[in-house]
C-alpha cells in the first residue's frame, strides 16, 4: 500500500535513478520497498550485529507498509555513528529533503533512556568544514523534536538550533552558540519564526508515522512537518535574513540512531540511560529534490 503523501511526491518529483553530475544525486524517493538501496549504503561503526540494520520489513503498525527497520544494539558504546545508520552514496545540496518515518517508544520499558534518532545531512570537507542540517528526537520525550545545524571546522563548531515541544505548542529556545557547551544567545527577528507555533494535541513522534522535511537554501533554512489530520505544512522553524549557521558547501544525506550518555531530553534531565532493549525505528521513505541554484 502506498501512502497517499508519497504518492503525490512521486508525481511531483518526476524520478531519476541517478545524477547526470556524477558525484552528486539528482531527484529521488526511497521507499526501502527491496532489501537493497540504490540511493544509500549501511555505515555504523559499532557492533555489527545484524539485527541492527534491514530493509524491505513489514511495517509493525501499519500493514502493508515496507520500511527501513534500525534497531538499537545494547552492547553498542555510545555515539554519534555507533549505531545503525545510513548515508547516501552519492553527495547532495540545495534542495527539499523529505521523510516518513515513525520513532520507537521506549517510555514504558526505560523512561530514562538515553537515545537519540536523527535525520540529517552531514559532511565535513577540509577548507569549509562540517555542512550537517538536523531533525532529532531523545526517545524519553518524543513529543520533542530539536531542528538546526552545524557548521564550522573541529573545535570551532556553531550551532543554531530550535527546540520544540510540538504536543504543547511550546518553542522552548531558539538560538546560537559556539561548541557542545557555549553560552546560548537567543535569535529574535527574521531569525526567529515563526514566534510561537500551534500546538497539535496528542502529538507524540512514537505513536505513528510522521511526515518532516527541510528546505535548504543558501541564504534560507525551513523545517517543516505535514499536519497529520489535515495535510498541511506546519512551519517549524524559518531560519533567514543571516547566512551565519547555514551550510554552503556538499553534504551526504543520512539517518541514524544511536545512544547518547551525555545529552538528556529537554523535559527530562535523568535520560541519559544506556538502551536495555533493541528499540525500533522505522522509516518509511526518504526522499531528495534538488533547486537549480548555480553549480554544485
Amino acid at each position: 500500500m502506498q501512502h497517499p503523501i508519497l504518492s503525490a511526491i512521486l508525481f511531483l518529483i518526476p524520478f531519476i535513478s541517478i545524477s547526470q553530475t556524477q558525484d552528486f544525486h539528482s531527484s529521488f524517493i526511497e521507499d526501502f520497498s527491496d532489501s537493497t538501496s540504490q540511493f544509500f549504503r549501511y555505515g555504523s561503526t559499532g557492533n555489527k550485529s545484524d539485527f541492527k540494520y534491514k530493509l524491505g520489513v513489514n511495517s509493525s503498525i501499519e500493514a502493508g507498509t515496507k520500511i527501513l527497520s534500525f534497531k538499537i544494539d545494547p552492547l553498542d558504546s555510545a555515539g554519534a555513528g555507533r549505531g545503525p545508520e545510513i548515508i547516501s552514496k552519492d553527495f547532495t545540496h540545495f534542495g527539499t529533503y523529505a521523510a516518513r518515518l515513525k520513532v520507537p517508544d521506549a517510555r514504558d520499558v526505560q523512561p530514562n533512556v538515553g537515545a537519540v534518532v536523527g535525520y540529517f545531512t552531514y559532511h565535513v570537507d577540509s577548507i569549509p568544514g562540517l555542512s550537517e542540517i538536523d531533525f532529532e528526537w531523545l526517545l524519553a520525550d518524543p513529543t520533542v523534536i530539536y531542528v538546526g545545524t552545524w557548521t564550522g571546522h573541529r573545535g570551532e563548531l556553531r550551532r543554531v538550533g530550535r527546540t520544540i515541544n510540538l504536543a504543547e505548542g511550546i518553542i522552548y529556545n531558539t538560538s546560537y552558540r559556539e561548541g557542545h557547551s557555549g553560552e546560548r544567545t537567543l535569535l529574535t527577528g527574521m531569525q526567529n519564526q515563526p514566534e510561537t507555533i500551534e500546538a497539535i494535541p496528542g502529538f507524540d513522534a512514537s505513536a505513528g508515522f510522521y511526515t518532516y522535511g527541510f528546505d535548504w537554501y543558501p541564504d534560507r533554512i525551513l523545517w517543516w512537518m505535514v499536519h497529520p489530520t489535515n495535510g498541511e505544512k506546519i512551519v517549524l522553524w524559518d531560519y533567514q535574513g543571516t547566512t551565519k549557521g547555514i551550510p554552503q558547501h556538499r553534504t551526504r544525506y543520512r539517518m541514524n540512531f544511536w545512544h547518547t550518555k551525555d545529552w538528556s531530553v529537554e523535559t527530562n534531565p535523568l535520560s541519559k540511560e544506556k538502551p536495555l532493549h533493541p528499540y525500533e525505528l522505522e522509516v518509511n521513505w526518504m526522499s531528495y529534490k534538488p533547486f537549480d541554484i548555480g553549480s554544485n
